[in-house]
């Protein structure tokens, strides 16, 4: 399998575990959903026949959904934002924040990710994207991500993109149909668009076993010497597997360390 390159930049990406995650998989999925898309490293890799994949976060599901209906839009619009912040400097990114965060442009968002810091999506709690520049790079050339973005836009032109809540964006998954689970970590405020409450996601994930739908769940772990192990009832899976993750971005850019990551996959089959 070879992994392509992301459109966007997105927190807790699996770009770098795709291939051991996609290995857990069912071989015949009806239909696939992954309610938590962010970057859809694992939509992408995994290629369905059918999906339907969903986040809270609304410029984002516009994005996705104009990267498969008009991928060149998608193109001349970053091209636009890139060449200007050759020209003017860093300080156009901040006037495109603010702009970002008083229009919710996902043009504005797409370049946001492609020119913060490291690539991490940050917002506050007002859903505000707060991130800064990153001051020693320029951002991906516009070129190559225009290339990338008509790649993606052929791979998931037959797909559903959906403004949902986890929830409501896989009421109709049913026996034969698969989803993909990797809510934000419950350790992590702050730096994720929306968050999920914990009892009424066990709940969820006891009808969808009732359900008969399978699922695998990305979903806590560990970051060098720190836990972030959340007690998931043993009677929700069938399986718990631990995947290397790499290095953690966020450690390297906040204090300075590389520390290795572990993260759980949770399987009910």
């Amino acid at each position: 399998m070879t992994i392509i390159q992301p459109v966007i930049k997105w927190s807790g990406s699996k770009r770098s575990q795709a291939r051991e995650i996609i290995a857990f998989f069912p071989k015949d999925i009806d239909t696939y959903y992954e309610p938590f898309l962010g970057g859809g490293s694992i939509l992408g890799n995994l290629d369905p026949k059918k999906a339907v994949c969903g986040d809270v976060c609304e410029s984002l599901i516009q994005l996705w959904n104009t990267v498969k209906q008009d991928p060149q839009t998608v193109a001349d619009e970053y091209d636009k934002r890139w060449k200007t912040l050759q020209d003017k400097g860093h300080l156009y990114y901040y006037d495109v924040r603010d702009s970002f965060n008083q229009t919710k442009s996902p043009h504005d968002l797409l370049f946001l990710t492609r020119t913060c810091v490291n690539g991490l999506i940050r917002f506050n709690r007002q859903g505000e994207f707060n991130n800064s520049f990153h001051l020693s790079r320029k951002g991906m050339v516009s070129e190559r991500l225009g290339r990338i973005i008509h790649q993606w836009s052929t791979i998931i032109k037959g797909h559903r993109f959906v403004h949902a809540s986890y929830v409501e964006s896989t009421k109709k998954a049913s026996d034969g149909d698969f989803i993909y689970l990797d809510p934000p970590y419950f350790h992590t405020k702050g730096r994720y668009f929306g968050t999920i409450a914990y009892d009424e996601f066990l709940e969820y994930l006891k009808d969808l076993n009732q359900r008969n739908v399978k699922f695998a769940l990305s979903f806590d772990g560990h970051r060098g010497e720190k836990s972030y192990m959340v007690e998931l009832p043993k009677n929700l899976y069938k399986r718990h597997v631990l995947l290397e993750s790499g290095n953690s971005t966020f450690n390297k850019v906040q204090n300075k360390k590389v520390e290795s990551v572990l993260e759980s996959l949770y399987l009910n089959y």
